[in-house]
């Protein structure tokens, strides 16, 4: 495994200008960020993530396989996360 770099905007920056980043792909989808978005952006650590078997109904497992070839596990821990994040929101 590649170690990590970091980078700070600037130097994403220079990168691009120098042609050394490569250009974003075709397809990738149009998320209509706002100008400025990632300029306080701040990197985080990835947090270890824990794995556990889970059963779940036929249907659930089709809906999110259904929103994509690949990433159906990363969509489920997608909402997970925000339902998580709304329990703790409500609770404080």
């Amino acid at each position: 495994m590649k170690p990590t770099r970091t980078a700070s905007l600037e130097d994403i920056r220079a990168m691009k200008a120098r042609g050394e980043a490569r250009p974003t792909r075709s397809d990738a989808p149009d998320l209509g960020l706002p100008e400025g978005f990632w300029d306080d952006a701040v990197p985080q650590e990835p947090k270890t993530k824990h794995p556990v078997t889970l059963r779940v109904d036929p249907d659930i497992i089709d809906f999110f396989k259904a929103q994509g070839p690949k990433g159906h596990l990363t969509r489920m821990h997608a909402v997970l996360r925000a339902y998580v994040d709304a329990q703790r929101k409500a609770r404080s």
